[in-house]
């Protein structure tokens, strides 16, 4: 307990709830870090895509950032819209359920889901890559660093929303003021005409192994999309800003686009202007500015503002994950412990979860920001499709002020991101995606698993009108002793103060023990019948367990409580010096239908 709070803090008041609440310069630092840390990949993977086809084919680069910087503009102004709509949390799990059905409602929350643990994964991987592109001499220990790097953010987010958001805004905001000098710098070298073409490794300069055709080019954009992921995760947290929390998150929301389409598009145009082409050792936005700005201080602030970013990106999801699991948990499709509030008042079981899943995609692909990308961006797509689709019906349903102008905003953004959906699914399907598509439908199955249970459960407990408590039935306590002594006693008198029929129970395994436990028993055991249960094969476990199941069969409406006397030790370890036959009945009786167990624990001294 101590640890925990050394590491997690003092637990919040519920009453503190409001006082958690973010600003919006936190607020951005909190849920645009995933979307903003992005560019420090995204121009990279389309380079990757477009240098199969030769470094002709890197022309391309431009028009399809403008692509994407068109798509960001048409998403960001239609989530505006639902963020207005649905002030008290607008995802799409909400938007396409209330809308839709559920469905479409559970397909998006799946499709949210894998996209949140993708994004861990992937921005603490592409943190370790800009890590290793300044130490080169890291990059054999990128898995543990991974590993590290995600068991300090979920170390982070327990703490708190408000104290993750302090601790992350410093190097958000540097991040932001670094990756714009390095713009502003090189754009004024090519204004200047003092452009250096940035210097290649073997790998940077690979011959085409592929035509230039559209698929290709449509795979490029797909790449590139990876831009957009996390814009969505502010429509999910509404909640988490100040008064008023709709516009507020809408204004985070306008200031956020706007800061990362000017870097997307800025080092999309830097690597094209200076000949930056992938290397497998250093990332593009490492060789832009190791050329742009030297091997000086500076070039080191970006590279560590960008490892810093790439980290705390996760928070985009730490953010959004647990939020979704406590609105479907609500709901009954996840296990109702993900609703619950920990002692920061933020859904800790959903925390701990997603940075279990993110730690295994870590050591499963090996800590490889190139091999987690293709899985990137189908799911997170296909939640956007779903959201702007049930904004549509909404409108089309619900009408309203000025109803016309929002169904053509959000229809716009229906058709747009369905479009990309389509081509990320196809182009991306053989290199990844396809097991982000089977998963969707595992996990819908498992949200239906989970429903029907507790909708199973229900129909069992509830009350009806007309029911009545029954008559009391007759409760037979029995008392497993394995010896005489304080412990027993206690257990005794315990039973005796609560009902009439009580047996003490011993299993024979030792004739002249037997004898001397019924001495003992015939002084201490308070006048309480003690019955010895014969034990041919000295199964005391198994003698017991037949003799509840025959005075079970005995009586059909009536109760076998067992009152087990358990000693406990001092100190933890000294548990493995004692027998853990308490715990062995327990298990075994636990999932009996009218057998009540109660524990009379007997505690040692030091």
């Amino acid at each position: 307990m101590l640890l925990k709070r050394l590491l997690v803090g003092l637990p919040l008041k519920t009453t503190q709830a409001v006082h958690e609440r973010l600003s919006k310069r936190l607020a951005l630092a909190v849920f645009a870090s995933d979307p903003l840390s992005s560019v420090a990949y995204a121009t990279e993977e389309i380079l990757l895509v477009l240098i199969l086809a030769g470094t002709v084919a890197v022309t391309w680069s431009i028009p399809i950032s403008l692509m994407i910087v068109l798509l960001l503009t048409i998403v960001t102004i239609s989530y505006r819209q639902t963020i207005f709509e649905y002030p008290s949390g607008g995802g799409a799990y909400i938007v396409a359920k209330s809308n839709l059905g559920d469905l479409p409602g559970l397909t998006a929350a799946a499709a949210l889901m894998i996209d949140y643990v993708l994004t861990v994964s992937v921005s603490v991987a592409a943190g370790v890559a800009a890590l290793t592109s300044a130490m080169p001499s890291l990059f054999p220990h990128r898995e543990v660093l991974g590993l590290l790097g995600i068991l300090l953010l979920v170390m982070i987010n327990l703490r708190g929303v408000r104290e993750s958001g302090r601790i992350f805004a410093a190097p958000t905001y540097v991040f932001i003021g670094s990756i714009l000098l390095m713009l502003g710098v090189g754009f004024v070298q090519i204004l200047t005409g003092q452009t250096v073409p940035a210097v290649q490794g073997k790998s940077g300069t690979p011959g085409p192994v592929e035509g230039l055709t559209l698929f290709l080019l449509l795979r490029a954009f797909s790449s590139g999309c990876t831009a957009l992921t996390g814009i969505e995760t502010i429509s999910n947290g509404i909640s988490a800003f100040r008064r008023p929390e709709a516009q507020n998150a809408a204004i985070t929301m306008t200031v956020m686009a706007v800061i990362l389409g000017a870097m997307f598009l800025g080092i999309s145009a830097l690597a094209y202007q200076y000949g930056v082409l992938p290397r497998e050792d250093e990332t593009v936005v490492s060789q832009i500015a190791r050329t742009v700005l030297g091997e000086g201080p500076i070039y080191y602030l970006v590279q560590a503002a960008t490892m810093l970013i790439l980290f705390l990106a996760a928070n985009g999801a730490f953010a959004g994950f647990p939020r979704l699991a406590s609105l479907l948990a609500k709901d009954g499709y996840m296990p109702h412990q993900m609703a619950i509030l920990g002692d920061r008042l933020v859904f800790s079981n959903g925390i701990i979860i997603l940075g279990t899943f993110a730690c295994f995609l870590i050591v499963l692909f090996h800590g490889e920001t190139h091999a987690l990308i293709p899985l990137y961006a189908v799911g997170v797509f296909l939640s956007f499709t779903l959201s702007q689709g049930g904004m549509v019906r909404r409108w089309l349903t619900k009408k309203g002020p000025h109803w016309r102008k929002k169904l053509v905003v959000n229809g716009v953004g229906a058709v747009a991101t369905g479009v990309a959906t389509l081509i990320i699914a196809s182009t991306k399907f053989i290199h990844g995606a396809w097991i982000v598509i089977v998963l969707l439908p595992l996990l819908i199955l498992w949200f239906r698993a989970i429903h029907n249970h507790y909708v199973a459960v229900d129909e069992q407990i509830s009350l009806e009108r007309d029911h009545r408590p029954p008559q009391p039935r007759r409760n037979t306590v029995i008392i497993p002793i394995s010896g005489v002594n304080r412990a027993v006693v206690r257990a005794v008198d315990y039973a005796r103060s609560r009902a009439a029929d009580i047996r003490g129970i011993y299993v024979n395994v030792d004739k002249e023990e037997t004898a001397l436990i019924q001495m003992q028993w015939a002084q201490w055991g308070c006048g309480v019948d003690l019955i010895v249960l014969p034990s041919p094969y000295r199964s005391v476990v198994g003698s017991l367990l037949d003799y509840i199941e025959k005075l079970l069969e005995k009586d059909p409406d009536g109760w076998v409580t067992v009152v087990l006397p358990e000693i406990l030790p001092a100190r933890w370890w000294q548990n493995i010096l004692h027998n853990q036959r308490a715990l062995m009945l327990k298990a075994a009786l636990l999932f009996k239908e009218r057998v009540i167990l109660t524990d009379v624990p007997f505690h040692l001294e030091r």
